[in-house]
């Protein structure tokens, strides 16, 4: 029987799902998926600059697990950036530590802890039309492809 697969520690879940190149248009590309994961752990070893011990330890997995997340992460990044393809972040097997409301309204984004209240207004523009960025992300809700000019 296979071991089941350890939840990873995920700070917040990410700002973005979806990058392409620049002038090609969505349906001509193919794409790359980066599990959440992976996202954090680019996040910690190259954003953050973190070294690999006290990333694994951020995310609770062993440091030969983060190896491997990072190896991977790093290779479809690379076949990305080299091929033309766009890059997708979905899936993979987390937790998240926070988490980040945005906005449909406005586009704001923002950070806090725990859940989020009923009453929750938009800092910046005051609307109640809100979506719980983590929550969606996990329970797999799936994203609407978002074409056109700036998206």
């Amino acid at each position: 029987m296979v071991k089941p697969r350890k939840k990873r520690n995920v700070l917040y879940p990410p700002r973005t799902l979806y990058f392409k190149p620049h002038g090609v248009p969505v349906n001509n590309l193919q794409d790359v998926i980066i599990t959440i994961d992976e996202y954090e752990a680019v996040r910690l070893a190259d954003y953050k600059q973190l070294k690999q011990e006290e990333a694994a330890k951020k995310m609770n997995i062993s440091r030969p697990t983060f190896t491997r997340l990072i190896d991977s992460a790093r290779k479809k990044v690379a076949e990305a950036i080299i091929n033309g393809k766009a890059i997708r972040i979905e899936g993979g097997s987390f937790i998240f530590l926070r988490n980040r409301i945005r906005c449909l309204s406005c586009g704001n984004i923002w950070e806090m802890e725990g859940i989020p209240n009923p009453n929750l207004t938009c800092p910046n523009c005051s609307s109640t039309n809100l979506e719980d960025v983590g929550r969606s992300l996990i329970k797999g809700v799936p994203r609407r492809r978002r074409r056109g000019r700036n998206w």
